[in-house]
């Protein structure tokens, strides 16, 4: 009995130890972690992994050694050579983790010292007993818990997700199964329907992530990680081509778009991570004519979390669009409150608004072509990585990645038309007025006022780059006319679903310039087993010659797919 009062004493003073924490005013570092590396990495005392591995306890802990997670070989080969995670090797490899571990799949490093020294400060910190062993054995899964997943995709195959086919919250337990990334075997080559083929376009080190067809035919790669925008010019869809740099030392640049529309645009302009920036263009440059002209000096006052920003311009070429994705998750830790009362605060910034680190997060924005008259376009967006204007119909389209940890057939991903003024649900609600239980309440007012999806997709697909298929004027290469007005999207798989999906590209049907609600896979074979990949579509373009390209970010290829004749 005496044992049992001191466990529940102990219980009891750790729970108040959290709680307190919880409401201690954050470090620098702790908000450094959660604006810039919590949307990867947990701090919990599980060790329970997302897209990376958790963090309790890394300080003196051996690289690639938390038990469950799918590490690159690149840190399985550190670990093995001894490597261990001190202060000094967490500052090493923060700064520049390519550099310190070539082949990791962390994306880009903490430059500024002072922050860095911060972040560490805050690991240091996260000490304590670990609170579980190495988990067990995952039990094979079921005939329907592998439906949807990558044993499922084959090409030409038709997939119709509806609103009435949604389980319930927690369903299934949330999973954290990052993709282990293992080089391309020996002449594989991806899967396409029959009557086309496959074969490289291009290969770049720096794994570019978001290709743009320049008037003449050139493409240009956004290498985020790098900083740079390369361009690729080949004739005739020829392959083996190099890529070049156009710019550098850019803010982690993602979304391209060039001003005016037609054959002698006048600017390239390029989003941050917090900033829009324009380069003066002519048609068939291959080297910036200056350095580049800040259009937008702050996008939010948050930058971590999700970090991609994509451009488009109306169709008209009047106004910018923006695209922001959420710091978070799910905003639990902003409070069930906005800071003034909300008819003034959704005035400024869109119905269902969210606030504190997500301030104008989660949205699509506005801008005058020189970066002024700014305004909220749409709000509740989680992650609207994929944007366009669709031709013809001037609609604003994107692809959005949902919300994790409510299980693994929820929510759907989608793509939508995004309406002015329109507000999707993020982070109250998720397809229609399905309410997020760890919102509960918070929110009853929006009820009614979420706008549903066009298309929805599985599950944890992270549906990343989309485009129109549109065949320029004589291409040779041009797909059959049933695919003309189609949108090729790039699904990039995701650590939250117990049975891997995504790691495809699909065609979303459209009639009439508005999707039907159907897509259907259209290249596949880049996972190896339930573990192991060996490609990630990131981005799709249309090259001048008809041919679709695939931005593969984990092999850094873009692959080239054209119709056989």
């Amino acid at each position: 009995m005496q044992a049992k009062t001191l466990t529940l004493h102990a219980a009891l003073l750790a729970s108040l130890a959290a709680l307190s924490s919880a409401h201690a005013a954050p470090t620098a570092g702790q908000t450094t972690f959660q604006n810039n590396c919590a949307s990867c990495h947990s701090v919990d005392a599980n060790l329970s992994s997302r897209a990376g591995p958790g963090l309790f306890r890394v300080l003196g802990r051996k690289a690639a050694s938390v038990p469950g997670y799918n590490y690159s070989a690149a840190l399985v080969k550190a670990g093995a050579a001894g490597k261990t995670w001190t202060r000094e090797e967490l500052d090493l490899f923060l700064l520049d983790p390519a550099k310190n571990v070539p082949g990791t799949t962390m994306p880009v490093g903490v430059p500024d010292k002072q922050t860095r020294a911060a972040l560490v400060d805050y690991l240091a910190s996260l000490q304590g007993p670990a609170a579980a062993a190495a988990p067990a054995a995952a039990k094979p899964a079921t005939a329907a818990e592998r439906t949807g997943s990558w044993d499922d995709n084959q090409p030409g195959r038709i997939h119709h997700i509806k609103l009435s086919d949604l389980p319930p919250p927690f369903a299934t337990s949330s999973a954290g199964n990052g993709p282990r990334v293992e080089a391309r075997p020996n002449g594989s080559m991806p899967t396409v329907p029959q009557g086309f083929a496959v074969s490289v376009f291009a290969s770049d080190a720096d794994k570019p992530r978001v290709a743009l067809r320049a008037p003449n035919g050139d493409i240009f790669l956004a290498a985020t990680a790098k900083g740079d925008i390369k361009v690729v010019r080949a004739r005739d869809g020829a392959s083996g081509a190099t890529p070049e740099v156009f710019a550098t030392g850019l803010s982690r640049p993602y979304g391209m778009a060039f001003w005016p529309s037609g054959a002698n645009p006048q600017y390239l302009y390029v989003a941050n991570i917090n900033s829009i920036v324009r380069i003066p263009y002519r048609n068939g440059d291959l080297k910036a004519r200056s350095a580049p002209e800040t259009v937008v000096a702050q996008l939010s006052d948050t930058s971590g979390g999700h970090t991609t920003r994509t451009l488009a311009f109306s169709q008209d070429g009047k106004t910018l669009l923006l695209s922001i994705g959420s710091a978070t998750n799910v905003a639990t830790e902003i409070g069930a409150t906005a800071p003034e009362p909300l008819p003034q605060w959704e005035a400024k910034h869109g119905v269902g608004g969210a606030w504190g680190v997500e301030t104008d997060r989660a949205t699509v924005m506005a801008f005058d072509v020189d970066g002024k008259n700014r305004r909220t376009y749409a709000t509740g967006l989680r992650n609207c990585v994929g944007m366009l204007v669709y031709p013809g119909t001037g609609d604003v389209m994107c692809t959005v990645n949902e919300r994790d940890a409510l299980g693994d057939n929820l929510p759907p991903d989608y793509l939508t038309r995004v309406k002015q003024g329109g507000f999707y649900g993020w982070p109250w609600y998720y397809i229609g007025d399905n309410e997020d239980p760890r919102l509960k309440g918070q929110r009853p007012d929006l009820k009614g006022k979420t706008i549903v999806p066009d298309v929805l997709i599985q599950s944890h697909s992270a549906p990343l780059g989309m485009v129109v298929y549109q065949a320029p004027k004589g291409a040779k290469n041009a797909f059959p006319k049933e695919y003309e007005g189609d949108v090729f999207v790039a699904l990039h798989g995701s650590w939250n679903r117990g049975v891997r999906t995504g790691y495809k590209v699909v065609r979303v049907f459209m009639k009439n310039g508005v999707p039907t609600g159907q897509y259907q896979d259209f290249m596949s074979g880049m996972v190896l087993s339930d573990r192991d990949v060996w490609g990630r579509p990131a981005a799709v373009e249309v090259a001048a010659d008809g041919a679709l390209l695939v931005v593969d970010d984990a092999g850094g290829t873009v692959w080239r797919i054209a119709r056989q004749r």
